[in-house]
C-alpha cells in the first residue's frame, strides 16, 4: 500500500493558524473538561513561539478514563472481526483527508521538513491503520493442536505512552494493533507534541469509534503517566521513550504484573565493509546513505544510524565525502522547500546536543563539519548544525550515549570481525545497516549484528516489517502481525 498526497498537501505551505488551544479531554467518548485548571503550552520548534496548549490532566482524570476503557472492554472485545476491521479503515481514511492539515500541525511541533512530515509523520501512521485492518482480517484467531483449540484474545485494556519524536506515527503503532486485537486504550501522548493526538481523537469520533474504546488523557509523565502504567484495571503499558523512562514504566507495571512493551533508546551502527566499491559515486552513495540514516528528523529517530564504521585504510576518503555530504544539508524553517534538516524539537533537546558535542570535543574526537555553535542566520528557533566527528573510539561519551540530533560519529576499524565487535559494543540494539558490493557478504555481516532491523545497501524502512530492539533497546515489537500479536493472550481449550 502507499499513500500519495494531493497537490495541495504536496506543496509546502504556510501554516495556518487555528486555535491549538485544547482544553478538553476525551474520554468515554465525549470531550470532558479536566480535573484541574492548568494547562501545557506547546512551542513552534522553528520561532520559539506558543502554537497551543493541552490540559494538564490530573490524577482523577486518568483514573475515570481507564473506567471507561474498562467498561468499554466487554463489547470492543466481542466486535465481530470485519466491523474493528472496518472501524480501522475509516480512521485511516479520515487520517487522509487531513494529512496536508496534520503534516503542517507536526512540523511545527516537532521540526521536521514538511515534504518529510506528510509523507513519514501522517502517512505512515495511515498506513498502519489500514494495515492492521488486513493483519487482523487474516490472523488465525483460532488454531488445532492435537487435543487442543489454541485461542487468541485481546490482552484487555492497554495504556499506550508515546514520544514526541514521531508522535502520531508511534500512537498508531500502538493505537491500531490494539483495537484490531479488541482492546481498548487509554492514550498518554508526549506533552512536548500532544496537539496531533487531539486531531487523531476528532478522527476516532468521526469514524465510529465506540465509547471508552479511545481515550486521551494529556499531561506529564509523573502524574497521567504513572497512575496508567501502575493502575490495576490496566492489562498492559506499551511505551516508547527513553531507556530511563522504560525503566521506571518496568517498575511500576510489576506490581499489578501486567504486561509491558518498550521501544526504547538506540546507538545504531551503519558499517561500511572493507570489499565495498568506495570510489567515485560508490563511495558518495554510500557515505549519502550513512548520512541520511544519521539525520533523518534532525536525528531526532531513535533507530537513526549514528555510528559509522569504516576501514581504518579508508578513513581520510570518507571523512573528505563525509564533509562533502554535510555540507549540502541545508538547515532552516521546515516550510522552506530547500530545507533538509529542520529544528530540534525544544530548548532542552538543543542545549542537551550541544553539549555532547562539546564533550566530543573535550574527549578528544576529530570535528570535521558542525560544531556546537549556532548555525548562522538563524538565531530564532532550536537550531543545531550538523556535525560529524572521526577518529571516534568506542570509549568516548558520543560513542556510547544517544545524542537524539544530528551528530555523526565516523569509527575505524580493521577488519570485518573488529566491525562486528565494534557495532555490537553498546548497551542498546535497535537497528543497524550494512553497505558492500557483496550483497551476500553485506547478509551475513547483518545475521551477526545484536539488533532488531538492519538495512542492507540503503534499503527502506518496511511500515509492516516488526520493529523494536535487543539489549536495553527494549522488549516487544511494533507493526505488522508480530506487533498485533503483542496485545493478544493465549489461550487452550483441551479436548
Amino acid at each position: 500500500m502507499t499513500v500519495t498526497a494531493s497537490p495541495e498537501t504536496a506543496a509546502n505551505a504556510a501554516p495556518p493558524a487555528p486555535d491549538r488551544h485544547y482544553r478538553q479531554l476525551f474520554i468515554g467518548g465525549e470531550w470532558v473538561s479536566p480535573g484541574g485548571t492548568e494547562s501545557i503550552e506547546v512551542i513552534n520548534s522553528a520561532t520559539e513561539e506558543v502554537m497551543g496548549s493541552a490540559p494538564a490532566g490530573t490524577v482523577q482524570d486518568a483514573e475515570k478514563a481507564v473506567a471507561a476503557a474498562r467498561a468499554a472492554f466487554e463489547g470492543w472485545s466481542q466486535t465481530p472481526v470485519e466491523e474493528r476491521a472496518a472501524v480501522l479503515e475509516r480512521i485511516s481514511a479520515g487520517l487522509s483527508a487531513r494529512q496536508g492539515e496534520l503534516a503542517q500541525l507536526i512540523a511545527q511541533e516537532v521540526g521536521m521538513p514538511f515534504m518529510f512530515s506528510n509523507m513519514i509523520q501522517v502517512g505512515l501512521p495511515a498506513i498502519t491503520f489500514a494495515s492492521m485492518a488486513e493483519e487482523i482480517r487474516r490472523y488465525p484467531l483460532e488454531e488445532k493442536l492435537t487435543s487442543s483449540v489454541l485461542v487468541r484474545e485481546p490482552v484487555g485494556v492497554v495504556a499506550a505512552i508515546t514520544p514526541w519524536n514521531y508522535p502520531l506515527h508511534q500512537i498508531a503503532a500502538k493505537v491500531a494493533p490494539a483495537l484490531a486485537a479488541g482492546c481498548t486504550v487509554v492514550l498518554k501522548p508526549s506533552e512536548v507534541a500532544p496537539l496531533n493526538a487531539f486531531v487523531l481523537a476528532e478522527i476516532m469520533q468521526e469514524a465510529g469509534v465506540p465509547a471508552g474504546v479511545f481515550n486521551l488523557v494529556t499531561g506529564t509523565g509523573p502524574v497521567v503517566g504513572e497512575v496508567i502504567a501502575s493502575h490495576p484495571d490496566v492489562d498492559m503499558v506499551s511505551f516508547t521513550g527513553s531507556t530511563a523512562a522504560g525503566r521506571r514504566v518496568s517498575e511500576l507495571a510489576a506490581r499489578t504484573i501486567k504486561r509491558v512493551a518498550l521501544e526504547l533508546g538506540g546507538k545504531s551502527p551503519y558499517i561500511i565493509l572493507d570489499d565495498a566499491d568506495l570510489t567515485g559515486d560508490a563511495l558518495t552513495q554510500a557515505v549519502v546513505n550513512g548520512v541520511q540514516g544519521c539525520y533523518l528528523n534532525s536525528g531526532q529517530t531513535c533507530s537513526a544510524l549514528t555510528r559509522m564504521l569504516v576501514p581504518r585504510s579508508r578513513l581520510a576518503e570518507v571523512e573528505a565525502v563525509a564533509q562533502a555530504v554535510v555540507s549540502q544539508v541545508k538547515v532552516g524553517d521546515p516550510f522552506d522547500p530547500a530545507t533538509t534538516l529542520g529544528p530540534l524539537v525544544s530548548g532542552v533537546q538543543r542545549e542537551r546536543v550541544r553539549g555532547y558535542i562539546e564533550k566530543g570535543q573535550a574527549e578528544g574526537a576529530k570535528l570535521i563539519a558542525g560544531g556546537a555553535q549556532a548555525p548562522e542566520g538563524l538565531e530564532h528557533g532550536y537550531y543545531v548544525r550538523p556535525t560529524v566527528f572521526s577518529e571516534v573510539t568506542p570509549d568516548m561519551t558520543i560513542a556510547r550515549e544517544e545524542i537524539f540530533g544530528p551528530v555523526l560519529v565516523i569509527q575505524p576499524y580493521e577488519d570485518e570481525d573488529d566491525a562486528v565487535r565494534i557495532a555490537n559494543a553498546t548497551d542498546y540494539g535497535l537497528a543497524g545497516g550494512v553497505y558492500s558490493s557483496d550483497p551476500e557478504r553485506a547478509v551475513r555481516v547483518a545475521r551477526r549484528i545484536r539488533t532488531g532491523q538492519v538495512s542492507i545497501n540503503g534499503g527502506a524502512f518496511n511500515p509492516v516489517a516488526p520493529f523494536g530492539g535487543y539489549k536495553q533497546s527494549g522488549n516487544g515489537r511494533e507493526f505488522g502481525r508480530l506487533g498485533l500479536e503483542e496485545f493478544m493472550e493465549v489461550k487452550a481449550l483441551q479436548f
